[in-house]
């Protein structure tokens, strides 16, 4: 028997809108980090059939602590996928590191119903991070 997370994901179970449940970022070491986009996280993801993929992620809490900077990024473009990698070519963004013309690549998996969708680890605040994002699914046909 093949091991379910090498099996690949067919790009139809991607289609849809999916809504941001949470997120974990740990250290080189393993050390749990803060979630990305904090306690709250707000955001949404549409991909279309016809290849086409919208992202908005933020920090969703109607207050910040003193000092604290609200985290939103948002991107848009053409998307491929290859059974286990979301690969997006930016055409429209409002965030930095999503520059215009960039590749955005996110490895896929499913915990049951849960996409997650992981960035290729970076560096953010100073730290060395691998991300996990968790998605559920709003609607099967995309907007």
């Amino acid at each position: 028997m093949r091991d379910a997370a090498k099996v690949p994901i067919e790009a139809n179970r991607l289609i849809g809108t999916w809504r941001l449940v949470g997120g974990t970022a740990v250290d080189t070491e393993g050390r749990s980090l803060p979630p990305p986009y904090g306690p709250e996280p707000m955001g949404l993801i549409t991909l279309t059939a016809g290849g086409r993929v919208m992202v908005m992620s933020g920090d969703g809490r109607p207050a910040l602590p003193d000092g604290s900077t609200r985290i939103f990024g948002s991107y848009c473009g053409g998307y491929s996928f290859d059974g286990a990698n979301l690969i997006v070519t930016v055409d429209g963004s409002s965030s930095p590191g999503a520059a215009l013309g960039s590749r955005q690549i996110r490895s896929v998996r499913f915990e049951g119903e849960i996409m997650v969708l992981s960035p290729p680890p970076a560096i953010v605040d100073g730290v060395m991070q691998k991300r996990e994002l968790f998605w559920e699914r709003l609607s099967s046909s995309s907007a």
